[in-house]
């Protein structure tokens, strides 16, 4: 029989079993308390990475990062409002149509049904396209756009066609609120680059990150563009025109409060005839309806300029008397040529009785006295001898007589011809010569109070009240009464240019102008109006110069945008013509 173990044996055994569970609940607690600080550190870092990097795209990320995070939040194109907040010009998502041939993996055809029937259908949804189109873009081989502009109602339409080939993207567009309204000032965009008006000349700033969040606002007012458009276009369909300008500045600022040009386009639905003439109708004297005549053609404007000339002689010194008559029944001889007037007028008229009565003879004499070379410089101060000063691209340079002109030259320039220049020439002239004398740029950017540009002096501020006299008085007796408006003491000139052509000037055509200006015992707004080629109709009691058509024009606009202005009727102010009257044969006014 085995022996058993003895006490002593047994408490050895027992005492190093309880060693060695001692020493394993030892490590056991070690290795827990190891993976703990390991956890531990590793959330440490974790935590210590993830401030470090908030702290960078906080303060060390460079800008364009931080821009490039808040692009998606922007609209691609920056906003076009107008002074008062209006808004012009505004991108929005829209759908595009698109034929993709390669629709179809198999390699077979890309539509299910015929051509013919598919470009049928879509015709009918988009009656405005041509369906030969359709068909030469639905039988190529490569992908192509059908329509750029998709109503969410056609594209169901669309899709109910059940043609895998033809998709519709999302896109983001460019939409003009108001329609055709000031086109010409705005442009058009298309594949995202602004085209002819101030979309292509703020492109830059319209699609920077960092400033197309805020609109531009322009110096035009919806409510006075409307207006002008509305008369402007009235008054060019009356007479049959070919076309018209017109334009609303602020004589103090250079600020265009309107600007039109007939024909018009819609921005909205650009189509190439918009842009381009045949070679035909461009010998004929069509433009484009892109084209902007009043900043971008030239013309010879004929008697509008006789109170810039007016306003240089007595500027200058060499009419110190308004009294003085020169005669007027005799045409002027210079040169082999004639200067003669459309109709006899009298034998004597003095320097106010000729712009009442438009005397080509006598302003061509004041002319003569004043000189060629001081009237030049009258001239080029007024910036007749460069393109015009506006943002838009499309500036026209002016068809200026190089070099020292000859005697012949100043006097038929002192009556608007020799010299052509753009309506928007013409009405920063009137601006200087009515607002105390300062020439100042025309613009389309709206201005802020008291930040006005400088501009330069050309006539003396004596000079600029004694022609607000004249040009009132032009309105109360003479050519201008048809737009002597009651109450907003309207001053202006007529002006009926024949248009050259083959072999000397063409007398059924003609450029009926009329510039004006308001309120005349405190000028603020110049307008001018043009209308190309205007025929005698019964609306112009069959005649086709200014007086007739363009002047009733300014008669009809001046009411509807003065109040809007600040400009308020008012038949018991006016300025003075005490002194001026005697000389016209008028009574006291």
């Amino acid at each position: 029989m085995a022996s058993q173990p003895s006490f002593a044996a047994q408490s050895r055994r027992f005492a190093g079993g309880r060693v060695r569970l001692v020493d394993y609940r030892r490590k056991s607690l070690l290795t827990a308390r190891l993976r703990v600080l390991m956890i531990a550190a590793g959330f440490l870092f974790i935590a210590t990475a993830a401030m470090a990097r908030i702290t960078w795209l906080g303060t060390v990320q460079p800008a364009p990062s931080e821009i490039s995070m808040a692009e998606a939040l922007l609209p691609p194109r920056g906003e076009l409002t107008d002074r008062n907040g209006v808004p012009l010009a505004r991108a929005f998502p829209a759908y595009a149509l698109w034929f993709n041939p390669r629709a179809m993996d198999d390699g077979g055809s890309p539509l299910v049904r015929p051509v013919e029937d598919v470009a049928r259908d879509l015709a009918a949804i988009f009656p405005d396209l041509d369906p030969a189109e359709i068909k030469a873009k639905l039988r190529s081989n490569r992908g192509s756009y059908i329509r750029r502009r998709v109503l969410p109602e056609d594209a169901n339409k669309v899709m109910a066609l059940g043609e895998l080939a033809l998709e519709l993207p999302r896109e983001t567009d460019r939409y003009y609120p108001q329609g055709s309204l000031a086109a010409h000032v705005l442009g058009f965009v298309q594949d995202g680059k602004g085209h002819v008006g101030m979309e292509e000349v703020l492109n830059a700033r319209l699609t920077d990150p960092a400033q197309r969040s805020r609109p531009v606002a322009l110096s035009i007012d919806v409510r006075v563009q409307g207006a002008l458009e509305d008369e402007l276009s009235r008054g060019m369909l009356a007479v049959e025109a070919l076309g018209a300008a017109g334009i609303v500045l602020d004589v103090d600022s250079g600020e265009v409060l309107a600007m039109a040009s007939f024909p018009e386009f819609d921005p909205n639905s650009v189509k190439p005839s918009d842009l381009t003439v045949s070679p035909e109708l461009a010998a004929q004297g069509v433009m484009p309806a892109a084209f902007n005549r009043v900043t971008n053609q030239v013309y010879e404007l004929g008697s509008t300029f006789k109170p810039l000339t007016v306003a240089a002689a007595i500027d200058a010194g060499s009419i110190t008397n308004l009294a003085r008559p020169y005669q007027s029944s005799q045409p002027v001889r210079i040169g082999g040529h004639q200067i003669r007037d459309s109709h006899p007028i009298g034998a004597y008229l003095n320097a106010p009785q000729s712009l009442i009565h438009s005397s080509n003879i006598v302003t061509a004499q004041i002319a003569d006295e004043l000189g060629p070379d001081v009237l030049r410089r009258y001239m080029m101060e007024l910036g007749f001898n460069e393109r015009p000063y506006i943002e838009l691209p499309g500036r026209g340079f002016p068809l200026w007589p190089k070099g020292n002109w000859p005697r012949i030259t100043g006097m038929t320039v002192g009556f608007g011809h020799g010299v052509a220049v753009t309506p928007l020439h013409l009405a920063s002239a009137y601006a200087a010569m009515v607002n105390g004398g300062i020439w100042r740029p025309a613009t389309l950017q709206k201005l802020e109070p008291g930040m006005a540009p400088r501009g330069r002096r050309v006539f003396k501020s004596s000079t600029s009240a004694r022609m607000n006299q004249l040009m009132r008085m032009i309105s109360v007796y003479g050519t201008g009464r048809n737009a002597n408006a009651p109450g907003f003491r309207v001053g202006g000139k007529t002006g009926s240019a024949e248009k050259p052509g083959a072999g000397g000037y063409r007398r059924s055509s003609l450029v009926a102008t009329f510039a004006a200006a308001f309120p005349m015992d405190r000028p603020r707004y110049v307008v001018i109006v043009m209308l190309d080629e205007p025929k005698g109709t019964a609306a112009s009691s069959y005649q086709r110069t200014a007086a007739w058509n363009a002047a009733p024009i300014v008669g009809r606009l001046i009411p509807r945008i003065g109040p809007q202005l600040g400009v308020l009727p008012d038949e018991t102010r006016d300025i003075d013509l005490t002194d001026l009257a005697p000389l016209v044969g008028g009574g006291e006014h």
